[in-house]
């Protein structure tokens, strides 16, 4: 199975169907479907061969939709860059990836022009183009819809890289996780079974089309049912309420922040938008279960918090029927398996006890772009014979990915997420998990956000530091917060300094930049 196979039910049987809505335009299937066999044909004249990469730098629009169904039609690699990344992240994913063809707004012709213009001078073959120079006229449209010419996907199997998707670089140069047709077919079908999603549904997609969740969880489910759907440029607080009440989603997927942002909504508005959705999905970043008891209460609705990564897309989630606990994640979605693991050897440990979480199956990806040494240790490598180890062979598809996420298993398995592994604090012996820590002072009075980080210590080795954002309504009492923790948490977690903050740095997807914090503290 490939993506073009999973789409058809919806390009070509439910053609002359309303799919998309995007800036007040509505947009077929049929001519979705067009256009993107257009791009396609465009980009083959050019030279381009399966394995090519394609390069987006493109904030939401139609135009991106229209790209990437080109690229996985032709075989060619859907390479989306962050819209956020500025010149050194853009040069960093240029050199590594190698793009054939970059797409681009004329508005990001300050940004880019230059790198692309030094890029060319070594690599002749790149062009860069203006989405702008996309859009066709009324007889080129009835040319092709007369032609209505399709592009062949014969040759396009499971296997097939489909996308290069570069991690969020949290914690060091971004990495190009090469994610296939068959990884993000798995995810989709996964999903619309756990989710319960149908033709029926109504989306409302703000999250960018260059992350994995706009891309695998939005995009692809929408495509591949056939649902009704209208594209936000962006999450715009200021208008998100209006977008809720005019377009009557069933189903939303957004990141924590943005529930944040809900909770401003007036009661009577936010009963009127909870009559009729039916989900709300959370990702991306942990959701306080602060956040998600508050929401419950305004809304009516109990938010379904997932977990996923570039790497995997989606892995764990808190069940449609049934509970849906506050602060788990839930469990493995149809078709993944996960286990809890000591991070140095690998052993598998018991429900309760605390250790790196392990994933496999279909959804897993290949590996990283040129750069075997990281898939090799990505993996876990092949079991002993007792059973003891997670790993069945070494590396590739075989193994067990090893997530970087510290958490534990409950006993009736409901996984729990801790923090980072390279978050983890030792702490004269002890270990210190962020998120446990962030998780108590977020429910104390005052508190909007906090993020907890180590510092080095010349005694204990590390010691955990706070950074508290106040909440603008009612301010913290610091010396509260202090003496709360030395109540609530053993004495080795309070940590040694609570440091307010304007806002805490994020990525696109609302995830905190700890590395950021760290940098700060070793500056002062």
């Amino acid at each position: 199975m490939n993506l073009p196979k999973l789409f058809e039910p919806s390009l070509r049987h439910r053609a002359h169907e309303i799919g998309l809505e995007f800036q007040g335009r509505e947009f077929r299937f049929d001519e979705l479907n067009r256009r993107s066999n257009r791009i396609a044909r465009r980009l083959l004249a050019e030279g381009l061969v399966p394995g090519d990469r394609v390069a987006v730098y493109l904030k939401n629009c139609v135009e991106l939709i229209e790209i990437f169904l080109a690229t996985v039609k032709a075989g060619f690699i859907f390479t989306p860059i962050n819209i956020l990344y500025r010149e050194g992240e853009i040069e960093h994913i240029f050199a590594d990836a190698d793009p054939r063809v970059i797409f681009a707004h004329r508005e990001s012709d300050e940004i880019l022009a230059p790198l692309v213009s030094m890029r060319i001078a070594r690599h002749p073959q790149l062009r860069h183009w203006r989405v702008e120079e996309l859009i066709g006229n009324e007889a080129e449209e009835a040319k092709e819809a007369k032609e209505a010419k399709e592009i062949p996907s014969s040759q396009i199997t499971s296997d097939t890289v489909a996308a290069l998707v570069y991690t969020s670089g949290t914690t060091g140069r971004p990495k190009g996780a090469m994610l296939t047709h068959g990884n993000f077919v798995a995810n989709a079908e996964s999903l619309i079974a756990a989710w319960r999603m149908t033709t029926d549904d109504r989306l409302l997609l703000p999250l960018p089309l260059f992350h994995v969740h706009g891309l695998g969880n939005g995009l692809h489910t929408w495509l591949a049912l056939g649902f009704q759907t209208r594209l936000l440029e962006r999450f715009d607080k200021e208008t998100f309420i209006e977008q809720l009440l005019d377009f009557k989603p069933t189903v939303f997927f957004g990141v924590p922040t943005m529930y944040v942002r809900l909770l401003e909504t007036p009661p009577e508005i936010a009963r009127r938008i909870g009559q009729s959705m039916r989900l709300f999905v959370s990702g991306s970043a942990p959701l306080p279960a602060a956040i998600l008891e508050q929401f419950r209460g305004l809304f009516g609705h109990v938010i379904l918090e997932r977990y996923g990564m570039s790497e995997t897309l989606m892995n764990l989630s808190n069940p449609y029927d049934g509970e849906r606990r506050p602060g788990s994640v839930g469990y493995p979605l149809p078709g993944v398996s996960a286990c809890i693991c000591d991070p140095a050897s690998e052993r598998l440990l018991g429900d309760n006890e605390v250790g790196e979480v392990l994933v496999k199956g279909a959804n897993v990806f290949s590996g990283y772009w040129r750069n075997p040494d990281a898939t090799r240790e990505s993996f876990t490598k092949e079991g002993d014979k007792d059973g003891t180890k997670a790993g069945d062979k070494e590396g590739g598809r075989e193994g067990y990915f090893r997530t970087g996420d510290v958490g534990v298993r409950s006993s009736d398995g409901y996984y729990t997420l801790q923090g980072r592994l390279r978050e983890l604090i030792i702490s004269g012996g002890f270990n210190i998990y962020p998120r446990e820590v962030e998780e108590f002072v977020m429910k104390l009075p005052g508190v909007a956000a906090a993020a907890v980080v180590g510092t080095a210590d010349p005694v204990k080795g590390e010691v955990p530091v706070i950074f508290i954002v106040a909440d603008p309504q009612s301010p913290p009492d610091m010396a509260a917060i202090e003496a709360a923790c030395r109540k609530g948490l053993a004495s080795f977690k309070v940590p040694k300094r609570f440091l307010l903050i304007d806002e805490l740095p994020r990525n696109a997807m609302g995830k905190v930049q700890k590395n950021l914090l760290a940098d700060r503290l070793r500056s002062q």
